[in-house]
């Protein structure tokens, strides 16, 4: 029951076994599922953030169970690194300065978020690769993508100072 249900969460509910493109496919459904808790149901940023930190430590667990017997160390199945990687930049979006956002600008924000996380979790700056190549065990599968996700929000803070002080 625990190795199925491990499974399901390292998957994203069977999204890693996606032929094509799986990490991607998760970051998207991550940013479709984070706008709507946002945005359609209006949940509370405190339930989303116990959530989403549950989630991140149990994922150690999962993936660390998941992997113990297989000789990949980080194989293209487990894409909850993805959802918490992308997670991180959305929520801290949303959370940032207490304003209300609107629909239409979360919608762009979320976009870029979305094209950055992966650019960066692709294309594996330091030290985004250091955790994918030092660590081959549960926190270097999530860790890169935690650090792809702040080099996400290190960039949009970059691009609003930039924005502020030009435009």
């Amino acid at each position: 029951m625990i190795k199925t249900f491990n499974y399901l969460f390292v998957t994203c509910f069977g999204i890693g076994s996606f032929r094509y493109a799986p990490g991607t496919i998760t970051s998207l459904i991550t940013t479709v599922f984070l706008f709507s808790l946002f945005h359609i149901l209006n949940l509370s940023s405190i339930i989303i953030l116990i959530t989403l930190l549950l989630i991140f430590i149990y994922s150690f667990y999962a993936v660390s169970n998941y992997i113990k017997d297989n000789d990949n160390k980080d194989p293209k199945e487990v894409v909850v690194d993805e959802f918490i990687g992308q997670s991180i930049p959305i929520y801290l979006y949303e959370v940032s300065h207490g304003t209300i956002k609107d629909p239409q600008e979360a919608v762009l924000f979320y976009l870029y978020i979305f094209i950055l996380f992966r650019y960066f979790d692709i294309k594996k700056p330091f030290p985004v690769n250091f955790f994918d190549k030092k660590f081959k065990n549960s926190f270097g599968v999530i860790f890169d993508d935690v650090v792809a996700g702040l080099y996400v929000v290190l960039t949009l803070i970059i691009f609003m100072i930039i924005k502020s002080k030009f435009f």
